[in-house]
């Protein structure tokens, strides 16, 4: 009598957030783009009828409101990891959102959403410096060229626009910095204790951060449906939803390289600001569109 063979289990290999980019990671950051590209449109729509205070408190409060109703279980967080998401939930969300709709009344949707490419700079300084994951080969280069292209769109919005636009640029950049040290701070949170529960926590904090701003914005806001409308969906799809997504392909690829979704969000930034809102982007704006896309191809690779 033969005894049968027991079959050897096998383990399939963990994915570590250094391989190349999975399908999904390709599909969260073509979704992250789209999302937020046209977060500066709405943006500029809200802007119409709305303060600046308010268009932050409504986009980040219908964002809390959104994946209150998602997330579908508690989960604990230890104490050192609230101490961050408290910290995340100003440095990426109160002060960030404040800045931008603020900068949008001195540059146009197009050059902010193409200023916006600056984070995986940030990230990837400011990775190296305090994070211990220094940026890597083909990333290298793509962090020079990036600067540039930063640079480049900088000098051409100056100059079209004199002091009032440089005003706005340095909000933008400063808005920017804020993200690249929030996406380092953020893999290790959502490799722990998934996205949902880590953004559900950070936008409810983020709510009552920005609630005073918002406050004051109210008496000196007109009401319209397709402002308040337009502030909505910033808020429930570009905040609640794209934060989860965010949080997701930050777990999956690490927080610099989850970073370079910016670099594909001017094109529709632009594109959109254009098309709907007529905005004038300098030529060579253009040419630094071209360089900090550039860099997305190396964020896709293998990390040494």
């Amino acid at each position: 009598m033969t005894q049968a063979a027991v079959p050897t289990p096998t383990t399939s290999p963990v994915r570590s957030d250094r391989d190349p980019f999975a399908r999904l990671d390709w599909v969260l950051l073509a979704a992250l783009a789209l999302v937020w590209g046209s977060s500066f449109l709405l943006m500029a729509v809200g802007l119409e009828a709305l303060h600046p205070g308010l268009v932050t408190w409504l986009r980040v409060a219908s964002g809390a409101a959104t994946l209150l109703v998602l997330r579908r279980r508690r989960v604990e967080i230890d104490r050192a990891d609230r101490r961050t998401i408290a910290l995340l939930a100003v440095i990426w969300v109160a002060i960030p959102f404040t800045l931008f709709p603020i900068a949008e009344q001195h540059v146009n949707s197009s050059v902010a959403g193409i200023l916006n490419g600056a984070m995986p700079i940030w990230a990837a300084l400011l990775g190296g410096l305090f994070f211990g994951r220094p940026p890597r080969g083909p990333q290298r280069i793509g962090l020079v060229v990036g600067f540039v292209g930063m640079a480049v769109v900088s000098t051409a919005s100056t100059s079209a626009g004199g002091s009032t636009a440089l005003f706005g640029i340095v909000l933008v950049l400063v808005a920017t910095m804020l993200y690249g040290w929030s996406v380092n701070l953020l893999a290790p949170l959502q490799q722990r204790h998934g996205a949902v529960p880590v953004m559900t926590r950070l936008l409810v904090q983020a709510t009552a951060w920005t609630a005073p701003f918002g406050l004051y914005a109210v008496p000196r806001s007109r009401f319209e449906v397709v402002p308040v409308a337009a502030t909505l969906v910033l808020g429930v799809v570009g905040t609640g939803a794209a934060f989860v997504m965010m949080g997701t392909l930050t777990g999956r690829v690490g927080g610099p390289r989850a970073s370079y979704v910016t670099y594909v969000i001017p094109v529709v930034a632009v594109a959109l600001g254009v098309v709907v809102l007529g905005d004038r982007v300098h030529p060579a704006a253009v040419l630094g569109v071209s360089l900090v896309i550039a860099g997305a191809a190396a964020a896709s690779r293998r990390e040494a």
